[in-house]
């Protein structure tokens, strides 16, 4: 059985790098500044749709695109500096024999150089994320693409946000929903997580389950 992670908020907090680089990006377009708050739900699901829901607007939505690119261009080196791996994360990953992905809604040219950074790299055999455009790749396709290259529909996602858990039931696959990331138990139980744990360590436990079922 392989397992799939998600990147931010389960395999790393980049809440400090994703923030510093919206206010950033707010400032470059003149847009109003936001709380803390308001800003934060929009790491997890793709930007096209966390940025438009932060707008009121629609995708469709110049602004959107313009708010996307500012914000690329700050976190290609903010988020080398200001992301930080979750604790428990390394011990976790090097106690899981099975095969290991990556599957996340960052694009795959800024995922690669941080996982490398943050010496996670080596753990995983593929690392699937969306290319640098504006198309607004869904996290169902995102986990497609990562079954695909590791040959396998036998998978469990791991997922901080109820778009993991969406995303993975799409393909067919069952999620463990963690709590140490953005979304809360409540988001992960309404959206009908299979499992939910509270601390890295309890990967091993709940992976077991998931074989087993």
């Amino acid at each position: 059985m392989a397992v799939l992670f998600d990147l931010d908020g389960v395999l790393v907090d980049s809440r400090a790098a994703f923030l510093n680089s919206m206010t950033l990006a707010l400032r470059d377009l003149e847009l109003p500044a936001y709380p803390r708050e308001a800003l934060l739900p929009c790491i997890g699901p793709p930007l096209k749709l966390g940025f438009s829901e932060l707008l009121v607007t629609t995708p469709e939505d110049p602004r959107v695109d313009a708010l996307i690119a500012a914000y690329r261009g700050h976190y290609a080196t903010i988020s080398l500096t200001d992301t930080t791996v979750a604790p428990g994360i390394p011990a976790a990953l090097a106690a899981i024999d099975e095969p290991k992905a990556v599957a996340t809604s960052k694009p795959r040219h800024f995922a690669e150089p941080l996982l490398t950074a943050l010496g996670l790299r080596e753990h995983f055999t593929v690392v699937a994320g969306p290319e640098l455009d504006a198309r607004g790749e869904t996290k169902a396709e995102t986990i497609t693409r990562a079954l695909a290259l590791l040959e396998t529909t036998d998978a469990v996602m791991i997922g901080d946000r109820r778009f993991d858990v969406e995303g993975a039931h799409a393909n067919g696959i069952p999620c463990i929903g963690v709590t140490w990331g953005i979304g809360a138990r409540e988001e992960l139980q309404a959206a009908g997580a299979d499992a939910i744990i509270d601390a890295p360590l309890e990967l091993g436990p709940a992976l077991g389950v998931m074989s087993r079922a």
